[in-house]
């Protein structure tokens, strides 16, 4: 068995360390337990094999488990190897890979099937308890969809609205953040920040009326004045609109730009998880990361997928 730290180099790795569900499901094993079988009920470390199954069951209890069950692998009737190369083609390809062009590499028989998986493992992609950013954060809002996107009419209809949070760092930008919110409400934007940036970190922004409460939420606020000219923005809030021009061109690009306000936070956390590690040369690292976030995440059905995710503001 590999050791759960392992992870190929590349795709003729992939194939070669993969060559079946066995060595799939010892693989996520040993990613799952890196210490060993733990009991989802009762925290004991010893088990029966259950004979000509997966099944492992807790000498303390009673209770029975597989090394997929209570991931997102639960319950599915096709090969997991087929899931291990499709997180490899989500990793290593360096924009990501659309549902049709999964269907097409893999020979998918229906194309549901391939938009599903790629959502599920969307969901796999944000790490639970991620750390907040820090420092100076520019700070934005943007409209996804509709005719045009753009900054201005905060009011718009047919469009959603994405908040978007970039630290600055030397040279450029550091780690970003980025969300549908209800609306362009200070309850909205400060709620956002409040959950993606450390309390006491310098927040830029416009002059937008959503964001005057920050220094009494323990915020430092630097306002820059975007009032003598729109064409400014760019200049005065580079961070927050190079971002937002990478992330349009990016659904636009890899998506065609047929993605729906229901399932838009699947895709914006797929853009924040690729930006965030845009300088990682390792593609089999970030394919070993998308493994254990896999293993952690509950399992998913396709109702759940197909009706979008339940963001915060819901």
């Amino acid at each position: 068995m590999r050791n759960g730290d392992e992870y190929p180099a590349n795709l003729v790795e992939v194939i070669d360390w993969f060559p079946s569900d066995e060595s799939c499901l010892e693989y996520l094993e040993a990613v799952r337990w890196p210490e060993g079988f733990v009991c989802a009920m009762c925290g004991h470390q010893l088990f029966w094999p259950i004979q000509r199954s997966d099944l492992k069951q807790c000498r303390e209890c009673p209770h029975q488990t597989s090394v997929t069950a209570g991931t997102i692998f639960e319950g599915t009737r096709k090969s997991l190897r087929l899931w291990f190369l499709t997180m490899w083609l989500v990793t290593a390809e360096k924009n990501g890979i659309s549902a049709m062009g999964l269907q097409s590499e893999l020979g998918f028989s229906r194309y549901e099937t391939a938009w599903t998986w790629l959502h599920k493992l969307r969901l796999a992609i944000v790490r639970p308890g991620r750390d907040r950013l820090s420092g100076l954060v520019e700070i934005d809002e943007t409209y996804v969809g509709g005719d045009a996107e753009g900054t201005r009419g905060r009011g718009a209809l047919k469009k959603s609205i994405v908040v978007i949070a970039a630290e600055e760092k030397p040279g450029g930008i550091g780690r970003i953040r980025v969300r549908r919110i209800p609306d362009a409400s200070g309850k909205s934007l400060i709620a956002f920040i409040q959950d993606v940036v450390v309390e006491g970190a310098t927040i830029r922004t416009d002059g937008w009326t959503g964001y005057s409460r920050l220094r009494k939420t323990g915020f430092k606020h630097n306002v820059v004045n975007l009032s003598r000219s729109e064409e400014m923005a760019d200049e005065l809030l580079p961070h927050v609109h190079r971002v937002a021009s990478l992330r349009k061109r990016w659904l636009v690009g890899t998506h065609q730009g047929t993605v729906g306000h229901k399932h838009l936070d699947y895709y914006l956390d797929e853009f924040t998880f690729r930006f965030n590690r845009r300088t990682s040369k390792s593609r089999g690292k970030l394919f070993h990361r998308l493994v254990q976030q896999a293993s952690q995440v509950d399992p998913v059905t396709w109702g759940n997928v197909a009706n979008g995710p339940k963001t915060q503001h819901e």
